[in-house]
């Protein structure tokens, strides 16, 4: 009996260290993710993943950092850049509250750049519609203040009333076709056409910018800014030559040098440059079995493209 009573209160030591060992296990749970920020509020951000949404919470020691290169070094940013609509990748553990402590919070510089022009073009759209609000009721009141004062004319004068009444109806139609055209402007905000385009060209496995291509970005970039409602879109290409990775890399180089002087030289904004694209070697205008159709393929193509919402509002 007593040694039955021996095994029984072992197994019953050995049950309750596995339930204390799996307690342990699952506060503080590693989590490795990737998503897009979909808000933050100071030291947390909300993250859409594929598993669902994530609360991140970083601090001093959490590591924010993009890539260099194509080597293993990285540089460290500031939590500035964690803006909503930016991808990233995530590394930590979870705490009491079900929450991810980022130990490292990764992005690269083409997402934040995306993100950026995102959030530039969300605030003056944001401001149009505030606008527009205000004067929409404006209208309004002054509308309902002629109403009043025909309600106070009604013993004096009937005609009167009826000619009142016929210019507010006439006044709520403009107020109507008012309310229409902003809302016909606002439905072509995805709507772009292409105005002007330039090509610029490279050596073979370069990405340096020649000075005549400099004049023809330079032009373009001039064109954009006497331009309301615009982009510059930006794609980068390769010929054949070389290995299809080295190519990527090239295609995105180019562009991403076009880029930086669309900002630095040209004085182009940031919201206004569409983020850069590497096309490799896809596309070519022309035959890869020839040199001058070679150097041809290697070039970076610049669209100004025109909003039809904001460059026709006669429309």
């Amino acid at each position: 009996m007593y040694k039955q009573m021996r095994v029984v209160i072992s197994l019953l030591a050995v049950s309750l260290l596995a339930l204390v060992s799996t307690y342990a296990a699952n506060s503080g749970d590693k989590v490795k993710a990737k998503g897009v920020i979909m808000e933050r509020t100071a030291d947390t951000i909300t993250v859409k993943t594929a598993d669902g949404p994530y609360t991140v919470v970083f601090n001093a020691d959490t590591k924010i950092q993009h890539p260099l290169g194509l080597g293993a070094r990285h540089k460290q940013m500031t939590p500035e850049v964690l803006i909503p609509g930016l991808r990233l990748k995530f590394e930590g553990v979870t705490d009491d509250q079900n929450r991810v402590a980022a130990k490292t919070i990764d992005y690269d510089e083409d997402d934040l750049s995306l993100a950026e022009v995102i959030q530039a073009g969300l605030h003056p759209t944001a401001e149009q519609q505030a606008k527009n609000m205000e004067t929409y009721a404006a209208n309004k009141k002054a509308t309902d203040a002629e109403i009043e004062a025909n309600k106070r004319g009604v013993a004096a004068n009937q005609q009167e009333i009826e000619a009142n009444k016929q210019r507010i109806a006439s006044n709520e139609q403009g107020i109507q076709e008012v309310a229409q055209s902003t809302a016909k402007r606002f439905s072509e905000l995805t709507d772009w056409t292409a105005k002007s385009q330039t090509d610029v060209h490279f050596d073979v496995g370069q990405y340096s910018i020649s000075a005549d291509n400099k004049r023809a970005i330079a032009d373009l970039a001039q064109e954009a800014l006497q331009t309301k409602g615009y982009v510059i879109e930006v794609k980068g290409y390769a010929d054949s030559t070389g290995s299809l990775a080295d190519n990527q890399v090239l295609s995105k180089q180019r562009a991403q040098a076009v880029v930086a002087y669309l900002l630095q030289d040209c004085g182009v904004p940031v919201k206004n440059i569409v983020a850069p694209g590497a096309m490799s070697e896809t596309h070519p205008v022309a035959s890869n079995e020839t040199s001058s159709g070679r150097a041809e393929n290697r070039r970076v193509e610049l669209k100004l493209l025109v909003n039809k919402g904001l460059a026709e509002p006669g429309k």
